[in-house]
């Protein structure tokens, strides 16, 4: 198996841990501060970033503004295992030689634009986002005094143990 499939179905399977030990209840808590978002609700966002990667048309085009939001994702855990799980069946059948180039369409603040990439790099940088909000997920977790069993959740991997200050 190709070591960015490899990677990317090591790191969504950290949620699908979190969302077996969740209720429904916790995954749709919104009360935490500054943001007010819910763990469901970065759940979801993760989860759509992937599946709209994964829905790339005949023409090898992939936008990313065209995401579905699956909003049950972010109230019912049994839900969110069921589209991680659909998201997981596709990367696990993605012959990444064959999907090599691609084009993304993606609004970075000024309007859509068209940008070239590889089909492995828009994994990398849906890895590299899932990461990011699973860093979010775990501050929300421990205001919420849930605790994981996992010590990287959230870290990204080249990030040295023991750095507190990110300066």
């Amino acid at each position: 198996m190709n070591d960015i499939i490899q990677s990317t179905l090591q790191t969504l399977q950290k949620s699908n841990t979190l969302l077996i030990k969740l209720s429904d209840e916790e995954l749709s808590n919104a009360t935490i501060s500054p943001y007010y978002s819910s763990i469901g609700s970065h759940i979801r966002h993760i989860y759509d970033f992937y599946d709209c990667s994964l829905d790339m048309d005949n023409d090898g085009i992939v936008d990313l503004t065209a995401r579905k939001r699956n909003l049950d994702v972010e109230s019912c855990c049994d839900s969110a295992i069921e589209y991680l799980n659909r998201i997981v069946t596709k990367i696990k059948t993605i012959d990444i030689e064959k999907k090599k180039e691609v084009v993304v369409i993606d609004d970075l603040g000024s309007g859509k634009i068209r940008i070239d990439y590889t089909f492995a790099a828009l994994l990398a940088q849906a890895n590299s986002h899932t990461i990011h909000h699973y860093a979010i997920i775990n501050y929300i977790l421990d205001r919420l005094g849930i605790s994981i069993e996992d010590s990287n959740f959230g870290y990204n991997p080249t990030t040295p143990k023991g750095v507190t200050n990110l300066n």
